[in-house]
């Protein structure tokens, strides 16, 4: 018996090994590399960096499209999921296939996409948008339809699994003692899933904070006017400009290890709740 434990065990530590290897070169080492430049010169690179009115407009604009975005795909992914779990429709699967395609088409695609239907004169929905003088394309309303496409799976595909898990017993009891829709969502619904639709919203957060392709596209990367984070990080280490760059992609790898923490302190209560 000890003789066949033992291979099981080395074979586990190697693996182990390896999993932890290829973490540490591919996250850890980048992001410690970042943090290294960045408090190079101690805090004096942040405090430039933060003293910049163009770093701090992008970051500023970075914030309220992430939170725009969120709140779009909290609202459309709760009510996407009720209605793949709890109905049955012609094309349900269509749609439930539809949902994870911003997963396999790339960014850049969805922003040229986004120009293609409302930009230029050519446009589908040019000549609706230039009477009414309402912008889209490099703009905010376009850099938030692009974010909020990129990020539209996340809460979805953690809201499903726990719909299913809990079933429909409860609030089909709350409806025979005569509870509205709403009474049954916000009292029986709502507290079951909880914790997913933030587990969900974390990680649509964290998504949309560090969005580039989309929103270099439909933004047209306008320096103080639609010029996200990702996209100052992009312009000052071209321009040279690297002690910026690192400080701005510090913050935006800081945001996201602290969504991680975050969803690493949600994941015991989440378990102890069900």
């Amino acid at each position: 018996m000890a003789d066949r434990t033992a291979p099981r065990s080395r074979v586990r530590y190697v693996l182990r090994g390896i999993v932890i290897c290829y973490l540490g070169l591919l996250v850890v080492w980048p992001v410690a590399l970042v943090a290294r430049h960045t408090f190079a010169d101690g805090l004096d690179t942040m405090v430039e960096a933060l003293s910049d009115p163009l770093v701090t407009r992008s970051l500023w604009l970075t914030a309220q499209v992430a939170f725009s975005a969120v709140v779009i795909n909290t609202v459309f992914g709760v009510g996407v999921s009720l209605l793949l779990v709890r109905y049955r429709f012609p094309g349900r699967r269509v749609l439930s296939t539809l949902i994870d395609l911003p997963l396999s088409v790339s960014p850049v695609v969805v922003g040229l996409a986004l120009v293609l239907v409302y930009g230029g004169v050519d446009g589908w929905f040019s000549p609706v948008l230039q009477a009414t003088g309402f912008e889209v394309v490099f703009a905010m309303p376009g850099m938030v339809m692009a974010t909020t496409f990129v990020a539209l799976p996340l809460v979805v595909r953690e809201v499903v699994p726990v719909l299913q898990e809990i079933g429909d017993e409860q609030e089909q009891a709350a409806r025979s003692l005569g509870a509205n829709a709403a009474q049954v969502f916000r009292r029986i619904t709502l507290p079951a899933i909880r914790w997913a639709v933030v587990y969900g919203v974390v990680l649509s957060l964290a998504r949309s904070l560090g969005e580039f392709g989309a929103v270099k596209i439909v933004s047209g990367n306008i320096v103080g006017s639609t010029q996200t984070a990702t996209l100052v990080v992009e312009q000052r280490y071209q321009d040279f400009e690297q002690n910026t760059a690192y400080a701005t992609s510090f913050l935006l790898a800081f945001a996201a290890i602290l969504c991680l923490v975050v969803v690493s302190l949600i994941r015991p209560q989440e378990g102890a709740t069900r």
